[in-house]
């Protein structure tokens, strides 16, 4: 029984692989839980999966926490705030940690997994996006794994299994084009936040929503390519597949081309996260071909998409520029949710903050230079939308 911490539980990522460990109960068990601040479906896993340790970010809801599970006996260790979501990371004797926790936030737990020597199921693209300088080396000092539990790197991780070393030529990342990929250019600026949340094949979180509507999502899973399978830019592709069917594509040396198809499920690529390199059974629905008729293929609209070129030259710049890339967009679109910004102002906020750190950018960037990097850039990227906001100022 693989013993098995998960950090962001009660959003999409953390249901999902509760469900997966409810299914497996004889194959994984629940160590530590770690959410945000929903008191309410916390409070129901910690009944359900009885971990030992449990932290909530908010800590202004650690009372509210400590009292609705205040008839459990035993009682786990509670902890509060970030330090003790960091706790919870690196607690006892979980062989995994699965960080479903969005953005910038799950990189010092998940740090402080690795460094307790915890294989990783990564499910948080920021890790290696903005902390990649630093994630990387401290994987190989600690011996630990790093499976890729989202679906498009878990699909190039799944072909790569008995490729041998350098066999590996291209990857082709598949992409929905989001919410807007039947619109023409010229609509985009009557977009609405609701218009951008409808995510024409998949039910996720508002922020990664609007990356999938920008397609800054693929641009951020290129750079988290680049770090996981160590192939250059030039050699990363995306194409649209509105379908959804095929997950993500590797083409070998001799130009022969493996992909991963499925229904579209989060399950499939967090299991296989877990068990690896096992192949668990499940009941789950299997991909009719048939039924799954015509999969398309389209190359992606530079002028809808202007976040994926801007994804590409963060990644070749190297250094701190993706924690300021992705820093920039986690702002940029905090304040389009917020209605304080248009839609098509998200890229113009990034490009603005990248073209700002041009002159700072630190070639092997230390942890505290990619955090310091992550506060300037969000603060940068509050600055310029104001400017936005009141028209004192015109970006290109």
């Amino acid at each position: 029984m693989k013993a098995i911490t998960l950090l962001g539980s009660t959003g999409s990522i953390g249901t999902q692989t509760l469900d997966i460990v409810h299914q497996y109960p004889e194959q994984f068990r629940i160590v530590g839980l770690a959410a945000r601040r929903n008191v309410e479906m916390l409070a129901a896993q910690v009944r359900q999966f009885k971990p030992e340790i449990v932290a909530i970010c908010a800590a202004d809801k650690l009372p509210e926490l400590q009292a609705a599970i205040a008839d459990l006996d035993p009682q786990p260790i509670i902890l509060a705030g970030e330090e003790g979501v960091v706790e919870v990371a690196r607690y006892g004797d979980a062989e995994a940690v699965v960080t479903g926790i969005v953005g910038c936030a799950g990189l010092l737990p998940t740090l402080a997994a690795i460094e307790a020597g915890k294989d990783i199921a990564l499910a948080n693209k920021e890790t290696l996006i903005a902390g990649g300088p630093v994630v990387l080396p401290l994987v190989k000092k600690h011996g630990v794994k790093l499976l890729p539990a989202d679906s498009e790197h878990s699909a190039i991780f799944q072909c790569l299994q008995g490729v041998p070393v350098g066999g590996l030529r291209r990857i082709v990342l598949t992409a929905s084009g989001g919410a807007f990929r039947d619109w023409p250019v010229d609509r985009l600026p009557t977009v609405k936040v609701a218009d951008a949340l409808k995510h024409p094949n998949w039910s996720m979180g508002p922020k990664i929503t609007i990356d999938s509507a920008t397609l800054m999502n693929k641009g951020l899973e290129v750079i988290e390519a680049h770090y996981l399978f160590g192939l250059d830019y030039d050699h990363i592709d995306i194409v649209i597949h509105p379908q959804s069917i095929i997950h993500s594509l590797i083409e070998v040396q001799d130009t022969s081309m493996l992909a991963q198809l499925g229904w579209p499920d989060m399950r499939l690529p967090l299991l296989y996260a877990l068990s690896w390199p096992e192949r668990l059974y499940t009941d789950w629905k299997p991909l009719d071909l048939v039924k799954a008729g015509d999969l398309t293929f389209r190359e992606p609209d530079h002028q809808k998409y202007p976040c994926m070129q801007l994804a590409y030259a963060a990644g070749r710049a190297g250094g701190s520029m993706p924690a300021v890339l992705n820093a920039a967009n986690e702002q940029a679109v905090a304040l389009f949710i917020d209605e304080q910004i248009q839609f098509l102002d998200i890229p113009r906020v990034i490009e603005a903050v990248c073209d700002r750190h041009q002159a700072h950018n630190l070639a092997t960037p230390t942890l505290d230079d990619i955090l310091e990097a992550d506060r300037w850039a969000r603060q940068e990227a509050i600055a310029v939308c104001g400017a936005i906001a009141s028209q004192s100022v015109v970006l290109t």
